[in-house]
């Protein structure tokens, strides 16, 4: 499984709802998972590896070795939000980027399971950045689009050059 990167049409589409659970669903969601660890993420939503459905995994430690915080979240919304912070983030479909950008620091979220039974989960901190990044994805919204102008400015060069790459077929 390969990530996409940046500026990949895929990745602007974001993904459909799910309406179909089972074992190829939970297959799609363990290769996921490998393809994270592989890459060396806390995060990945389908439509990162061209997949285009609401399904995000995710696992805050990054650590193949520490699974005890893995999660996947089929059809995730967010029912609420609380407080702002900025924080660093960086993205597998952008590759070198990193930049402060701002969430929630605690929301809610209500998802369906594997199984398509509906969860919630409360989060906050790292777990929260990380669920609205990946959310994000599945609208087809990019972190970097939530930068400052400043940050924005900073970013730039190293985002036109992830597109001239792209352009090039590397």
């Amino acid at each position: 499984m390969e990530v996409l990167i940046y500026p990949h049409p895929v990745l602007r589409r974001g993904g459909q709802a799910i309406t179909e659970f089972g074992p190829e669903l939970r297959e799609t969601a363990d290769r996921m998972m490998a393809a994270m660890y592989e890459q060396g993420g806390v995060g990945l939503a389908a439509p990162q590896v061209g997949i285009e459905l609401k399904l995000l995994v995710l696992n805050p430690t990054g650590s193949p070795d520490d699974r005890s915080g893995e999660r996947v979240l089929c059809n995730p919304r967010i029912v609420r939000k609380k407080k702002r912070e900025f924080g660093e983030e960086g993205c597998l479909s952008f590759p070198g980027i990193q930049a402060e950008v701002e969430r929630h620091v605690e929301i809610t979220v209500v998802y369906q399971d594997l199984d398509g039974q509906e969860q919630s989960l409360k989060c906050d901190g790292w777990l929260s950045r990380i669920v609205q990044h990946e959310i994000d994805h599945l609208e087809g919204v990019f972190f970097v689009d939530r930068l400052t102008p400043t940050e924005k400015m900073r970013v730039k060069a190293q985002l036109l050059e992830l597109e001239e790459r792209y352009k090039a077929g590397a």
